[in-house]
């Protein structure tokens, strides 16, 4: 199991992710995407990144905004799985939404 990340290492995560924020320990992003199945489209492939990594956002959809939260929750917080899963969810977002 992966070991929870210090304050100060969540801080430094935070500093280079993009649009996330820290809430009720986990790493937490709002994307408002141009329609409802582009939504869907990032919903889908952050859902293969996370079968693959065996490490499952908790996913949010509102039409068109997601709201994905990254936490270890057998860790209890925020871990090197939640920040590496953040930023392969931006490399989704920013991929799709320049389509």
């Amino acid at each position: 199991m992966p070991e929870l990340l210090s304050d100060e290492e969540v801080g430094k995560a935070l500093g280079r992710l993009n649009d996330w924020r820290l809430e009720e320990g986990a790493l937490v992003r709002d994307v408002e995407l141009a329609s409802f199945p582009q939504a869907i489209q990032v919903v889908n492939r952050v859902a293969e990144i996370a079968e693959n990594d065996n490490h499952h956002p908790d996913i949010d959809i509102r039409w068109r905004t997601v709201t994905f939260r990254c936490s270890t929750h057998s860790a209890g917080g925020i871990t090197t799985a939640d920040t590496s899963l953040a930023e392969e969810i931006n490399g989704v977002v920013t991929t799709l939404q320049s389509q």
